[in-house]
């Protein structure tokens, strides 16, 4: 669970319908639909209550996003929702044809620029909101491989996206879209599952807007190509079939066992079980998915209290937090945030850390727009280094390393923290799971292919590149665009003013084969024999 807003894989906006400048959606979604003649919106006399219900299950932007001159999609929308409460009818799902897009060839060799509007785009296709998403990375659409980037920027300056796509036509041709809309119990890396069943039935993603109620269920809009004919039925069909084929990780689960025996079934919880009473929760320091970060007191010191939402806790979040509290517990290094201890009792889940006053070094770097001088920016590497290599010498692969994870102390070291996704290395060695940030991921785990600590070593890479740039990796890219030019080979731009050492790390450390990749030991080596050579140079300068 990441809870750093924007820089994230699931952060949600504030949900708060109130008028912005005087205008409130709802209002006007209820008048619309009374204007047309709906006949609930006419004759119920709850019809109000139960449309602003709907609202307020959602973040904002979803009202800020909705197409006016469709509110219908807003009923719809409230009926798939409703269908997903049943269990056996999860993923509750509608499919319906938008429009035909013409493809024209035009003797542009068979080569087609398809644009993908932006949020706040106001064409043909229903504009819903990537709510879920933001600048946190977009799950992959494994179908995506044939396509190019092209990046522009069009009259008003702003970047516009568009995809290269080989529809191997030379005639002018209408390429049916369809819009799929699904619901289901919210659990992490719902969009990647959705996205590979989509692409398993051979259907190009050309737009996802990705929504979480705050009762725990999601709300996923696809817009897609390659279904070959605007009728629905056939497309329903093998739907419904791809949903069957993976039948069991839908309906979400009982919970069997508490968090705490999930936890204590990988050793007794000794002397870390906090009493949540003792606990002072203080001002919120960030927002996820599925919880939030304050600041509080433990038995009169500075603590940072990661606390789940009780109303999005099922199963896999159980299994998750479980995880994450077992590699607490077994780690302690001055490079790696302390483990205080955690409540394990539902639905009072939460895990507490040392407090680090200095944040993270992605808010350090982008927020302030520090510039780091050599010798701190080696400081912060060697930091870095020395933390990952001991996770590393006891098994464990932290799977999400970015600056955004890196937390600074009031002596600026900086520590490793946010071990959501880390996991101990199995015993085979490789994992296949895709998880991480895209921005910082190794080509094999977008790839889905088996990785190893080496993945982490790859994310190190680039933050190395950021520490020594004060850049977000690939900030002219959406997360989507980065990875499918990292799993093609592409590599932030080498700054020009950097260390001729560093450089060759970062590159050996980026490599695409993960074996060819040096281990942290030895990264740590050259980062410290650098410092003392700068240092060395530094005061012989200052001396002379």
């Amino acid at each position: 669970m990441d809870l750093v807003e924007g820089v994230g894989e699931s952060s949600s906006p504030p949900r708060s319908f109130g008028c912005l400048g005087g205008y409130d959606v709802r209002n006007d979604v209820y008048n619309r639909l009374v204007e047309s003649g709906n006949e609930e919106a006419v004759c119920n006399p709850e019809f109000r209550e139960h449309l602003d219900a709907h609202f307020n299950r959602l973040p904002s932007s979803y009202g800020l996003d909705i197409n006016m001159d469709r509110v219908d999609d807003v009923l719809l929308h409230q009926k798939i929702l409703a269908l997903a409460k049943d269990p056996d009818n999860r993923p509750a799902y509608h499919v319906r044809f938008l429009e035909n897009f013409l493809a024209k060839a035009d003797g542009c060799e068979d080569q087609q620029l398809v644009s993908i509007p932006n949020a706040d785009s106001q064409g043909d296709l229903p504009a819903h909101d990537r709510s879920r998403d933001y600048e946190s990375e977009f799950e992959p659409c494994s179908k995506l491989e044939d396509l190019n980037l092209d990046v522009r920027k069009n009259s008003n300056d702003i970047d516009s996206t568009f995809l290269t796509e080989n529809l191997s036509r030379r005639e002018n041709s209408h390429l049916p879209i369809h819009e799929v809309i699904f619901s289901t119990i919210d659990k992490p890396k719902l969009l990647s599952q959705l996205s590979a069943l989509l692409s398993d039935i051979g259907l190009n993603i050309r737009e996802a807007h990705v929504f979480s109620t705050s009762d725990g269920f999601s709300l996923d809009v696809f817009v897609v190509d390659g279904w070959p004919v605007e009728d629905t039925e056939g497309l329903y069909e093998a739907i419904g079939k791809a949903i069957a084929r993976t039948e069991g990780s839908w309906s979400g689960s009982s919970h069997t066992r508490s968090a705490a025996e999930k936890v204590g079934a990988q050793g007794k919880s000794g002397d870390w079980e906090i009493d949540r009473r003792l606990l002072k929760i203080g001002e919120r320091i960030a927002s996820g998915s599925c919880g939030d970060l304050y600041r509080g007191t433990y038995l009169g010191q500075d603590v940072a209290i990661k606390v789940l939402r009780s109303e999005h806790l099922n199963d896999a979040l159980e299994v998750e937090f479980a995880q994450e509290v077992a590699i607490l517990r077994e780690v302690q290094n001055r490079n790696v945030v302390r483990f205080i201890g955690a409540c394990t009792k539902c639905p009072h889940l939460c895990i507490v850390t040392e407090y680090m006053p200095g944040g993270n070094l992605y808010e350090y770097l982008h927020k302030n727009h520090i510039v780091l001088k050599l010798p701190q920016l080696l400081k912060f590497a060697i930091d870095v280094c020395r933390g990952m290599e001991y996770l590393h010498q006891n098994n464990i692969i932290h799977r999400d390393l970015k600056t955004a994870n890196l937390l600074m102390d009031n002596d600026n070291v900086v520590k490793v923290a946010d071990f959501g996704v880390a996991r101990f290395q199995n015993q085979g060695g490789v994992m296949t799971a895709e998880t991480g940030t895209y921005r910082w991921m190794a080509p094999e785990v977008i790839n889905h292919q088996p990785y190893d600590q080496k993945a982490d070593i790859f994310s190190f890479a680039i933050v190395l590149w950021e520490l020594i740039t004060a850049k977000v990796p690939y900030d002219t890219m959406t997360p989507l665009q980065a990875a499918l030019g990292v799993r093609q080979g592409l590599r932030p731009d080498l700054p020009d003013d950097a260390h001729p050492k560093l450089l060759d790390l970062m590159k050996r450390c980026w490599e695409a084969v993960p074996c060819s990749r040096p281990a942290f030991s030895e990264i740590r080596i050259e980062l410290e024999e650098l410092l003392q050579e700068v240092m060395i140079t530094s005061e012989a300068a200052n001396g002379s």
